[in-house]
């Protein structure tokens, strides 16, 4: 699984760099692991747990990868929401929404609960891309921001049109996520963003699935991977 952290009480990052083209500096390695050797690039994928993943955290999970690499891999976790909404962490980190956080539609969205790693920090996934001092372009339209920048152009109506926010990410070392996928962990599929940014949270495993053609009540933990 990926590698898990304690849990502080969560604060949005401020200026620290995304991984952009240096994913080993916020993710482990795979301590001297011999990693699979096959080429497998899964950025702007789902993750899907199968089944017979039991993990605590990871179980029943979608995880939208931000970025996979041979030095490891990272994403957000978009359908394990926190008891916490976007107005309630704006308020604990002194941000106000422009208008009254308990009428702003951004302001009842429930925060995510990203992953394990550095979960005493924020991340932002959202759409479009834009213009931020930590962020990593994933897609052309989508983008993954660590910086508080992002934050106050949310608070202040000029940010993003749509945003998934989360503490802490899932993280990978090299090799790690492979092994995973091989041991039959994950099924993968390209990810559509519809799912991340409309759906429900409590509809996007299903939606999920569907987009390999599989009936969700059908998936069995014998399954693959597409």
């Amino acid at each position: 699984m990926a590698k898990q952290t304690k849990s502080p009480h969560s604060e949005l990052s401020d200026g620290v760099p995304a991984p952009a083209g240096a994913i080993s500096d916020i993710v482990a390695t795979a301590g001297g692991d011999t990693v699979p050797e096959f080429d497998l690039n899964l950025t702007n994928h789902f993750l899907i747990a199968m089944p017979s993943m039991h993990d605590p955290v990871f179980g029943g999970s979608v995880v939208y990868l931000c970025e996979h690499n041979p030095r490891g891999a990272m994403g957000m976790v978009i359908n394990r929401p926190t008891d916490m909404t976007v107005a309630e962490l704006f308020d604990r980190i002194d941000l106000r929404l422009e208008v009254i956080p308990d009428s702003h539609p951004m302001g009842k969205h429930l925060v995510m609960f990203g992953g394990p790693v550095q979960d005493d920090r924020g991340f932002v996934l959202h759409s479009p891309v834009g213009e931020y001092t930590s962020s990593l372009k994933v897609t052309d339209d989508i983008a993954f921001t660590t910086s508080r920048d992002v934050l106050e152009a949310i608070a202040a109506g000029e940010g993003p049109e749509r945003i998934v926010m989360s503490v802490g990410y899932a993280g990978w070392g090299a090799g790690q996520l492979e092994k995973e996928i091989l041991a039959n962990g994950w099924l993968t599929v390209a990810a559509d963003p519809q799912i991340i940014f409309s759906l429900p949270v409590e509809e996007r495993f299903n939606a999920a699935i569907k987009l390999l053609g599989i009936d969700p009540i059908m998936l069995s933990s014998e399954a693959g991977h597409a």
